[in-house]
């Protein structure tokens, strides 16, 4: 009978499918409507969900297959908590359920990675197994050292036209040194991104939903976190750096500067602000957007550089980057496939399009590897096999 209790369900299961999506008891509630105390009772092994609410539960809320709620005892599965040190306690606490869910969304990538590449990494250049960095050596060095290694030129940057040529550019050449780069329109905002080192396919996933100079930024402050061995999550607001302890503070401060520097080599940089006024606050708007469009980054990126080398004091890096936040418009839209494919690693979709042309995936496997409908499939394999970058 759909409307009986099912007693078979283990509490443990009910209370740590919750927990791996970041709700309190009280969220549950709210979302199923039904009262807190009733959701205790099913925790607590004193009553149990009608099948119904147990569809509810895994397919709308929890979104969890719903065989996962009939095992004897939970699936070993590392939450975020633990899994992510680069965030301080009180911000992890603040993960909102749809973090929780690209969180598991880009280990589910990589687990299909692993199936569609038979454990191999199929780049023949590996990034994370020729660089290692390390605090203790000179980051300009480093830096130089990652930019040769993807191939980017300072000639080869200023040539790209727009921020958008520029992200597609660096996303490109990084995940042809092996590792695999999606992106997803994150809920939480202030998220930039995250990445999950593994010795063969380490994965990159990008907060979507702001501009692609920021994007940019990400990307390469993720890079830095797998080539320093460590899982990354990260915020746009860097002030949560200063709240992390000592040691975790010191490695956001060394990915943010590996970051800084691969984009704006400081040789160069120091060349171009010699044209600066001595006090550079006393700069254009249009001497700061000249230096953001040589190097494809934002305005504020530039300013942080100037503020790290003493040309402008922190009131005033606050007050422009604050201002020129205000003003940033990504605007979105136009080809449905093109704006689906920016979301997948490009290496990995022409993959999982590969195998279905080979009849070695289903239809419906393809899609649900990509997170389309089987509907959509054709366009965006027309697209793929066309070569059309996304």
């Amino acid at each position: 009978m759909r409307h009986e209790p099912i007693t078979s369900v283990q509490p443990d299961i009910l209370r740590w499918a919750r927990q791996t999506v970041g709700l309190d008891v009280t969220e549950v509630a709210q979302l199923l409507k039904r009262s807190p105390e009733e959701i205790d009772a099913w925790e607590g092994g004193t009553a149990s969900p009608t099948y119904p609410q147990l569809e509810k539960l895994a397919y709308q809320i929890y979104k969890r297959p719903l065989a996962v709620f009939f095992l004897p005892e939970p699936p070993v599965e590392v939450l975020p908590q633990k899994e992510f040190r680069t965030l301080p306690d009180a911000d992890m606490r603040t993960l909102q359920r749809d973090t929780y869910l690209h969180i598991r969304r880009a280990h589910a990538y990589q687990f299909a990675l692993r199936e569609l590449f038979d454990g191999q990494n199929p780049a023949s250049r590996q990034i994370w197994k020729a660089i290692s960095l390390s605090q203790s050596k000179d980051v300009a060095a480093q830096a130089q050292a990652i930019r040769e290694y993807l191939g980017i030129t300072l000639d080869k940057q200023i040539a790209w036209k727009t921020d958008e040529q520029a992200l597609k550019a660096w996303r490109k050449d990084v995940e042809a040194c092996g590792v695999f780069v999606f992106k997803a329109a994150f809920k939480q905002k202030d998220i930039s991104g995250f990445c999950l080192v593994d010795d063969v396919l380490p994965v990159v996933y990008l907060n979507n939903s702001t501009t692609k100079t920021r994007q940019t930024f990400s990307l390469l402050h993720e890079l830095a976190h797998l080539l320093y061995s460590i899982n990354g999550l990260s915020k746009f607001d860097t002030d949560y750096i200063d709240r992390l302890p000592v040691a975790q503070r010191g490695i956001e401060q060394f990915c943010n500067a590996i970051a800084a520097e691969v984009l704006i080599p400081v040789h160069d940089f120091v060349d171009q602000i010699s044209r600066l006024p001595t006090n550079a606050e006393r700069a254009t708007e249009d001497q700061f957007s000249a230096l953001a469009e040589r190097y494809g980054v934002s305005r504020e990126a530039v300013l942080r550089r100037l503020l790290d080398r003493g040309r402008v004091g922190k009131t005033f890096y606050e007050h422009k980057a604050k201002l020129w936040l205000a003003q940033k418009k990504d605007v979105s839209g136009g080809n449905w496939y093109l704006n689906q494919g920016a979301y997948i690693s490009g290496r990995f979709a022409s993959e999982v399009v590969s195998r279905h042309y080979r009849n070695q995936i289903s239809l419906e496997q393809a899609a649900d590897l990509l997170g389309i409908k089987p509907k959509s499939y054709a366009g965006f394999e027309e697209r793929v096999l066309q070569g059309t970058e996304a």
